[in-house]
C-alpha cells in the first residue's frame, strides 16, 4: 500500500486568467441574483453608522450622511455586510487549505520596521476616504461600474492605474 503524503508547502496561486474569468462569472451571477454588483466600502460606512448609533445616537441620527442608515435601527442588516463577512471567511478558509496563512509585514524596506504599520494604516484610511468620495471602491466602482459600462467606473479605473504608476515612479525601493 502506498501512503499519500500531505504537503505543508503552500499551494500555487491560481492562473490569473482562470481567476479573472471566475471573478467575472461571480460578478454576473451577483448582478442576476441581487440586482447589484460587488463592493465593500459601503460596509465600513454602515459599521460607522452602527457604532455611532450605539455611542452617540442623537448625533448619528441627525447626521445627513449616516442618519438614513440608522432609521430602521439595524444598519448592519444589509447585503454588503454579509458579502464582506463572506469574503473574509472565504479568504481565511482558502488560505488555510492552501497552507498560506502567515503573519508578516509586507512592504518596501524604507517603509518597513516601525513605520510600516503607520504608513499602511494611513494609506488604508486615505483609500477608504477616497472610495467614499468617489461613491465606490475598487470592486464597487471599478469592477462593477466597468461591468455595466459606467463612465464613472472607467474614469476611476484609468485614474487608479495612472496614480499607481505615478506613485511607483516616486517611491523607489532602496537597494
Amino acid at each position: 500500500m502506498s501512503e499519500t503524503k500531505i504537503s505543508n508547502l503552500p499551494q500555487p496561486y491560481w492562473n490569473p486568467l482562470v481567476a479573472g474569468i471566475l471573478l467575472g462569472m461571480v460578478l454576473l451571477t451577483t448582478f442576476v441574483i441581487t440586482g447589484h454588483g460587488l463592493g465593500a466600502t459601503g460596509f465600513t460606512t454602515r459599521l460607522t453608522a452602527w457604532l455611532g448609533m450605539n455611542l452617540a445616537p442623537v448625533a448619528t441620527s441627525a447626521n445627513d450622511y449616516l442618519g438614513g442608515m440608522v432609521e430602521d435601527g439595524k444598519p448592519l442588516n444589509a447585503w454588503i455586510t454579509w458579502q464582506v463577512a463572506g469574503v473574509a471567511i472565504g479568504a481565511l478558509i482558502s488560505a488555510y487549505f492552501a497552507h498560506r496563512i502567515q503573519f508578516q509585514m509586507d512592504g518596501r524596506k524604507f517603509l518597513g520596521g516601525s513605520k510600516r504599520p503607520i504608513t499602511a494604516l494611513m494609506g488604508g484610511v486615505l483609500a477608504g476616504f477616497g472610495a467614499r468620495i468617489a461613491a465606490g471602491c475598487t470592486s464597487g466602482l471599478g469592477l462593477s461600474g466597468a461591468a455595466v459600462l459606467s463612465l464613472a467606473g472607467f474614469t476611476f479605473l484609468c485614474t487608479f492605474f495612472a496614480v499607481g504608476l505615478l506613485a511607483n515612479r516616486f517611491i523607489k525601493e532602496e537597494k
